[in-house]
């Protein structure tokens, strides 16, 4: 990665973020994320691939709904949009340099300030487009993916493409042209879309049937127009159950697969899994990872964490060693992230005020997946933890079980084999020596 020449420098005394090792005291040095170590045959760079959420760490300001904003941010001060954007575009290839972050992820409106001109929307759009391809041929920092911002706007108060007024639907129709055209010129290697509106809050008012083939028809527009202007990436759905609606359509993993696998979605679309929205699903975040994988959907991560004391999307950064150990043994298992890569979905705290608290936060979520990553490899590598799952299950692999699991046995073979062999043993599933070893890797 290149280095800027920062004529305009916003984050001063506060050097390129280098590998120290797990000895170093310097807390804006990495412990465990030394990029070019190679695991399983690949760098750690290339298995995590992470990438600097633009909205929370350059848009987000502290506000909270109980009170104003407390982060000030130097590149937040011009009236003009465009030399706004610019300056905050500066501010944020900066960071994502000194923080060796190979990524970046945005929303159109994290990058400019939208009007209500469709036509200045775009130009302003373009202007920053521009901007930032000089941008990454300077730095080699790269976009994993691009979206657009449906939720925001008062007009999409009822969704974008689920919305029961079609001029709704075309406005956001348009808002994702100019998204894709903005990712595919900056090389972006996939596309997110987020529902953040797309559900209801009453099923009194709502055509649920209608609502969600118009999602589709949305989504496969949306990609024949990606694939006819080049777009060679993936697309990703994010899930999340609810906030800001009551029912959002993407509640959850497993709610996507049937919707991609009922409007013939599968082809061109993968998951794209945030922890928070897990939480808020009521599953473990290693759950969501297993679906996905399991259906070979398992495309990207945003990184974060919730607050199980509180009931929204708190969007915190990671710190959980034991739960981050346990989804990279998933991923690793699955082969790694398809397309995708780790992008930072956290904000520093509403009393983070430093610049150095955004450094601190990264650094912590890097070293922390990276040692999760090292941990899990040496588990998959030399203890028996593959070995204990296998054979819990080696009755299907054998004899009548090997027979049943080919589709060879009927339910009368079945009550015939039960009534044969009597009553079965009690196998124990040894949960707690699985957890013991976990932590005896950590």
């Amino acid at each position: 990665m290149s280095a800027l020449n920062f004529e305009n420098e916003f984050f001063k005394g506060i050097e390129q973020i280098k590998f120290e090792g797990p000895g170093s005291d310097n807390p804006l040095a990495f412990r465990y994320y030394d990029a070019e170590r190679v695991i399983g045959g690949k760098t750690l760079k290339d298995h995590l691939r992470f990438a600097g959420a633009y909205w929370h760490s350059f848009c987000g300001n502290g506000a909270d709904p109980f009170g104003a904003p407390t982060h000030n941010f130097p590149w937040d001060v011009k009236s003009e949009p465009v030399a706004r954007a610019k300056d905050k575009m500066d501010a944020a290839f900066e960071f994502l340099t000194k923080m060796n972050l190979p990524y970046y992820c945005f929303h159109d409106l994290d990058v400019v300030d939208y009007g209500l001109d469709i036509k200045e929307n775009d130009r302003r759009l373009q202007a920053l487009v521009d901007y930032a391809k000089e941008k990454q041929a300077q730095t080699g920092v790269k976009l994993l993916w691009g979206t657009a911002n449906l939720f925001s706007n008062p007009r999409y108060m009822n969704g974008a493409a689920t919305n029961p007024d079609f001029h709704v639907l075309a406005h956001g129709a348009a808002q994702v042209k100019a998204a894709l055209d903005a990712t595919i010129a900056l090389g972006g290697e996939n596309y997110v879309f987020w529902g953040g509106r797309e559900g209801y809050m009453s099923l009194l008012n709502t055509n649920m049937q209608r609502e969600q083939d118009n999602f589709a028809k949305f989504l496969h527009a949306s990609k024949d127009y990606a694939r006819r202007n080049g777009f060679k990436g993936t697309f990703f759905i994010e899930p999340k159950p609810c906030e800001p609606t009551k029912h959002q359509y993407d509640y959850d993993a497993a709610t996507v697969l049937g919707f991609l696998q009922k409007y013939d979605l599968m082809g061109d679309f993968k998951l794209n899994l945030e922890v928070n929205h897990a939480t808020l699903a009521g599953h473990t975040f290693q759950h969501e990872l297993q679906v996905a994988a399991d259906a070979g959907l398992l495309g990207s991560i945003d990184a974060n964490r919730g607050d199980y004391q509180n009931g929204w999307d708190t969007d915190q950064f990671p710190n959980n060693i034991n739960e981050l150990v346990e989804s990279m043994l998933i991923i690793l298992e699955a082969g790694g992230l398809q397309g995708g890569g780790i992008n930072f979905d956290a904000k520093i705290r509403r009393n983070s005020t430093d610049p150095a608290d955004l450094f601190y936060a990264h650094v912590g979520g890097m070293d922390l997946f990276a040692r999760a990553l090292i941990i899990a490899s040496e588990i998959l590598e030399k203890s028996d933890y593959k070995k204990i799952r296998t054979d819990r299950y080696a009755s299907f692999d054998t004899g009548k079980g090997a027979e049943f699991s080919a589709g060879k046995l009927s339910l009368e073979d079945l009550r015939e084999y039960a009534i044969e062999k009597g009553e079965p043993a009690v196998i124990s599933g040894r949960q707690e020596y699985m957890e013991n070893l976990i932590n005896r890797y950590i």
